[in-house]
């Protein structure tokens, strides 16, 4: 048999295992939101687009939402006396239009009241139940946010801005009116109790850009005229007003991408004033927020890896933690709590990699399970494991999945999976796209939280800033090592993988380590000084970095990848969206350019009309299975 011949069977046999792996994969219902009623009765949660309500005590009585031609459903909110719900019907098509329905908790009387133009999001009562407030930016192109595809620059380029603002139809005529000023993109709102306006945050200029530096305001609901209430030190997320008016609530830390929430719980008066930290020294990282009471705070939180629920009280108490634990528990929109009385109750989407995504109701930690949408479902990967090293002084924790059908008188490869962000954590979900594949196939597979990532606190969170490519690389390494000491790793076949700051991480761990046997950079930051020039986000650098890198290029330098490419002898995919504006294709490009110019084994994939996170089914999936078929390739040669 030829060379050739034999080349041919061994990439078959590797795509083969590959797809195989990927095709073992479960397949589920994807939960978007689960929203409990005022009254605490009813929960209503959205499914693969579907809208369902059921009762909240034990999930009988389910009743699904029907509207016309099927429309895909989202963003659902209950009027405050529990008996209609809002909700957003997207229209087909790439360009978007969408359209506001109302219908009785029943699904009886179903009515569309609005038809628009453009992007609609976060649909509320007004609290006498007359009105419906909405984010609404009129004639946008494309579906808002940073990680959809961005709209390619064509023929002169003007600083045309869509901005979002906030529009209030009024139910007795279902005429719509935009209120909040045409300059200012508001990001989120909440209706203050006397219905006379909202709390919001928002800036000035493009909305992808500005939000690392959006302000509170007071929005008029009459006039438009905002007021504003504080300016953060860094980013600010969830304002939410307490039930008495006085005081509004929020979540301020350093987070890298807008909607990735982590850092303290902060109050401020409404009228203005100094802003508490009411959680300082946490070693959590809050990411939502509710008032219980006119002085009591419910939080979600990331606590050393583990899904946790806390509270705290406007008076300085100390914060409590009243559950944890190693599984994801999310609440997803605003209304995820019920405060009746003494007895509060949340409606959550729970998960775990051994138990699917179901939704439960309850009170906090005693839970009733809703829904059954995936109970055929059933885990293909290996057991995981909460395991923690130490950097130095620095405790580091992680998710360690083993792999299936695991020996321990075997040597296995292991892949380490860098997380985005900086600014987010791994946490111990259902893994059927990255972990779970890389199981199946036999590897171990590791997600580390180093340094910069949430769990652990606003200090541990900020411990990257000024040194990316520093300490977090470290306490990545440090978990190679613990990992590869306590468990039958082959040193020879270890690999590293991640997207967007993964992807980053990925381009620099081979700048610096020769550790590596192959490496898949998924929209990547190669160069800092051209992606400065390139990217959509911006804002986004200051407050990771002190200026810009025009003002200060040293600090940029000492963790730029391109100045230390020279070093990378790893063979290296690198996969992109040629419409990403969080992370533009040419820094995946660059990268690919200088590889192959040092003669280092390189292919790059460029995924059309992709963004920075992928839309397209088959395109998630090639990027998958391309991703295993790398690992396959290179971890073969290196035995």
């Amino acid at each position: 048999m030829c060379a050739q011949d034999k080349n041919s069977q061994y990439k078959d046999s590797q795509a083969s295992r590959a797809a195989a792996a990927l095709d073992s994969m479960p397949h589920i219902k994807r939960i978007d939101e689960a929203a409990i009623s005022p009254d605490g009765t009813h929960v209503a949660y959205i499914a693969d687009g579907k809208l369902t309500v059921t009762l909240a005590n034990d999930g009988d009585a389910q009743q699904t939402i029907a509207v016309e031609n099927n429309l895909k459903l989202r963003d659902v909110a209950w009027s405050s006396d529990s008996k209609r719900i809002v909700f957003i019907a997207d229209r087909p098509g790439e360009v978007p239009a969408a359209q506001v329905w109302i219908t009785d908790r029943d699904g009886n009387n179903a009515a569309k009241h609005a038809e628009v133009r453009g992007y609609v999001q976060a649909p509320e009562f007004s609290r006498d139940s007359s009105k419906i407030s909405i984010l609404f930016i009129e004639g946008m192109p494309r579906v808002a946010g940073p990680l959809q595809p961005m709209t390619p620059l064509a023929g002169v380029i003007d600083e045309k801005i869509y901005e979002q603002r906030i529009a209030v139809i009024d139910l007795s005529t279902d005429h719509l009116t935009q209120i909040t000023p045409a300059d200012m993109y508001i990001y989120e709102y909440d209706w203050t109790p006397d219905g006379q306006g909202w709390v919001v945050s928002a800036a000035q200029g493009a909305g992808d850009a500005n939000w690392w530096a959006a302000r509170l305001y007071f929005a008029n609901a009459q006039s438009g005229e905002m007021r504003v209430i504080y300016k953060p030190r860094l980013q600010i997320a969830d304002p939410r007003v307490s039930p008495d008016g006085r005081h509004v609530a929020f979540i301020e830390g350093l987070m890298s991408d807008e909607g990735s929430t982590g850092g303290d719980v902060y109050v401020v008066p409404l009228a203005g004033g100094e802003a508490r930290n009411l959680t300082p020294e946490l070693k959590a990282s809050p990411s939502a927020i509710a008032w219980t009471s006119d002085d009591e705070i419910l939080f979600a939180e990331d606590v050393d890896g583990k899904a946790g629920f806390g509270s705290t009280n406007i008076d300085n108490s100390a914060p409590q933690t009243l559950w944890s634990g190693e599984e994801v528990a999310d609440p997803s929109g605003k209304s995820w709590i019920a405060a009746t009385g003494h007895k509060v109750i949340t409606a959550i989407t729970r998960q775990s990699p051994s138990s699917p995504p179901e939704v439960w109701a309850g009170t906090i930690g005693k839970w009733k399970q809703l829904t059954q949408l995936n109970r055929e479902a059933k885990p293909a990967w290996g057991e995981v494991r909460n395991v923690h090293w130490m950097d130095g002084n620095m405790r580091v924790q992680g998710w360690l999945m083993l792999p299936k059908d695991f020996d321990a008188r075997k040597k296995y490869p292991l892949v380490v999976n860098v997380h985005g962000g900086p600014s987010a954590a791994c946490m111990a979900h259902w893994d059927e796209r990255s972990m779970g594949p890389e199981s199946a196939v036999g590897y171990f597979a590791l997600c580390p939280n180093p340094r910069g990532s949430y769990g652990q606190g606003e200090a541990f969170t900020e411990a990257n800033v000024k040194d990316f490519g520093g300490g977090d690389f470290r306490d990545i390494m440090a978990g190679v090592d613990a990992i590869a000491k306590d468990y039958p790793i082959d040193i020879h076949r270890i690999g590293i993988r991640g997207h967007s700051y993964g992807g980053y991480m990925t381009m620099w761990a081979e700048t610096q380590t020769q550790r590596f046997a192959a490496a898949v950079a998924g929209a990547g930051l190669s160069d800092w000084l051209s992606y400065y020039g390139l990217n959509d986000i911006d804002e986004w650098m200051i407050p990771f970095f002190g200026a810009s890198i025009y003002e200060d290029p040293a600090v940029y330098n000492k963790s730029d990848p391109m100045h230390f490419v020279t070093a990378v002898k790893t063979p290296t995919l690198i996969l992109v969206g040629d419409r990403d504006g969080e992370v533009p294709m040419e820094q995946s490009v660059e990268w690919w350019h200088a590889l192959s110019t040092l003669h280092t084994p390189t292919k790059l994939v460029v995924y059309p009309n992709e963004g920075h996170a992928f839309i397209r089914p088959a395109d998630s999936r090639d990027y998958s299975l391309r991703t295993l078929e790398w690992f396959e390739q290179w971890f073969a040669k290196a035995q």
